[in-house]
């Protein structure tokens, strides 16, 4: 569950429109899907000839509007069953920034999907159907995206229109929620009034909702600062691969490949690589464009050292003073995605972490957590499809990690059954209570 999600502490240059990764989540019929056409039809980002096809198909379902849902509903099937399935990526811009939408299902049995498109979210929308107010799929995404460490969530209250754009209606719905949210850790939470079947506050401001004062849907899009959630204080660059091109023109260079995972690494720094602890100083740092004089996450570069060292894929690369855990002894919870077995204690899996592979043992599992009441389950003895648990691994080899709370990427990991190739569940590393 690594996260590659990308804006820049301060974009410079040709960098300047940075990038938003956002997951929506809400129930079943609760807007999401027209939430999401409103966006892209909005913020003209939609062909003429898509908008087309959706009014034909529109009115030959018998609506009588613009269904903007059929934009995002790609297949035929689940738009006849009237569900979405699976997360779906959509991908729209403005001028002040370019979006990553990922669209997850509101189904309990699709917790796995939502865990998987909130992973590597900068922030995260649930919706909440006005008329209905907060039900339990509310508390259990807003729960999942407290979990994953999602730094911004907007609750957005949908189909106002349909309670007459109700002042009262919304702000019982946000007290209901914001008490709730007490519970979680939730750093910065954002509460939004809209009609996404109207457009009301989902690009522009409401006219029909003057007692609301703050920005629309898109304009906190735009303007949400997501550059300081990056952890820039530990330096953690995990080695992809080693470059050795075998031309003579650079017959003598040796540089690491990856991407940067946390802190920023500038040339002349000292830094010690992991599991060897030898020490060297940085050489230079190239990308694709071109030599940079500091690198930070989520850069894809490739680093030269000054001394000859022992490198390969899966050591790591930080400060001699701010180093990982390097560990066998894993503590994490687990999102269990396997729907042909259960996971339970001694059984066997991959484990990939980073960049870095190796066999996991499960040790013990002290409990279960309900995501619906936050409730333990104490000594559950397995961990059925879409189930949150705590797990102890023992690993072949050791993994260089930091708490999840603290780094996503040195912090989250999968494993994998080794008979199916099938990924089974998505790890949060912890800390002991």
């Amino acid at each position: 569950m690594t996260t590659t999600t990308g804006t820049r502490p301060e974009a410079t240059g040709a960098h300047a429109v940075d990038m938003l990764r956002f997951a929506t989540a809400g129930s079943v019929d609760d807007g999401k899907s027209t939430l999401i056409g409103r966006l892209l039809f909005d913020s003209k980002s939609i062909f003429q000839d898509q908008l087309e096809a959706v009014e034909r198909t529109s009115a030959s379902m018998g609506d009588e509007y613009t269904n903007l849902a059929l934009l995002t509903d790609g297949l035929r099937a689940e738009r006849e069953q009237g569900i979405t399935i699976d997360v779906a990526y959509r991908y729209f811009a403005t001028p002040r920034r370019k979006f990553i939408i990922a669209d997850t299902p509101g189904h309990t049995q699709y917790t796995r999907n939502m865990v998987t498109g909130a992973s590597t979210a900068d922030l995260a929308i649930v919706l909440v159907d006005a008329r209905k107010g907060l039900v339990e799929q509310s508390r259990r995404h807003a729960f999942l995206v407290s979990l994953l460490r999602v730094p911004h969530l907007v609750l957005a209250v949908n189909k106002m229109d349909l309670v007459d754009y109700s002042q009262e209606v919304f702000e019982r719905v946000k007290d209901e929620f914001t008490a709730f949210a007490t519970k979680l850790s939730v750093p910065d939470l954002e509460v939004i009034p809209l009609s996404a079947l109207k457009g009301d506050n989902v690009v522009s401001r409401s006219e029909s909702m003057p007692w609301y004062e703050g920005p629309s849907l898109l304009h906190h899009l735009e303007n949400v600062h997501v550059a300081s959630d990056r952890n820039l204080v530990d330096a953690r660059f995990p080695v992809q691969y080693v470059v050795r091109p075998q031309s003579s023109t650079h017959r003598d260079y040796r540089g690491y490949a990856g991407q940067v995972a946390g802190g920023v690494f500038k040339p002349g720094d000292e830094v010690v690589v992991l599991p060897s602890g030898f020490t060297s100083r940085i050489a230079s740092i190239d990308t694709f464009d071109g030599p940079v004089q500091e690198a930070f996450a989520p850069m894809s570069v490739t680093m030269r050292l000054e001394d000859e060292i022992d490198i390969s894929r899966g050591d790591m690369i930080c400060r001699p003073g701010n180093q990982p855990q390097a560990t066998q002894d894993v503590e994490a919870m687990v999102c269990w995605m396997d729907e042909t077995q259960a996971l339970a204690p001694g059984r066997k899996y991959a484990i990939k972490h980073t960049s870095r592979s190796a066999r996991a043992l499960v040790k013990e599992l002290p409990y279960r957590l309900d995501v619906n009441t936050l409730h333990r389950s104490e000594a559950p003895g397995q961990l059925a499809l879409n189930e949150i648990g705590r797990v102890r691994l023992r690993t072949t080899a050791p993994v260089f990690c930091d708490d999840y709370a603290r780094n996503r990427t040195t912090g989250g990991f999968i494993l994998v059954d080794e008979a199916t190739n099938r990924t089974v569940a998505a790890g949060m590393v912890i800390g002991s209570d």
